[in-house]
């Protein structure tokens, strides 16, 4: 079971959202569109995107790191190791 199981047409549709989002930076651009407004619409993409990943990571650490944990041993450290490494690439980016 993946973590956003229950929340899975949420995520969608904010992935459509998000979509819809680089669709229109797409017909900014073919438009000319002043720099500035262009570069606005990018960094409200990008704070969708993180607030997509952030809901993504809060669903895996409730539901698959938890989960192992309660397990125990090899698989909630796994667990455990693989959301720090998610941790550490979302605030790289």
């Amino acid at each position: 079971m993946n973590g956003y199981e229950q929340q899975k047409d949420s995520v969608l549709q904010r992935l459509r959202r998000i979509e819809g989002q680089v669709r229109g930076l797409q017909r900014m651009v073919e438009q000319d569109t002043y720099c500035i407004d262009v570069l606005t619409q990018v960094s409200a993409t990008n704070a969708a995107l993180q607030s997509c990943a952030l809901a993504l990571l809060d669903d895996h650490l409730n539901c698959c790191v938890s989960e192992a944990i309660g397990k125990g041993g090899d698989e909630a450290k796994e667990k455990i190791d693989e959301a720090s490494r998610a941790i550490a690439r979302l605030v790289r980016s």
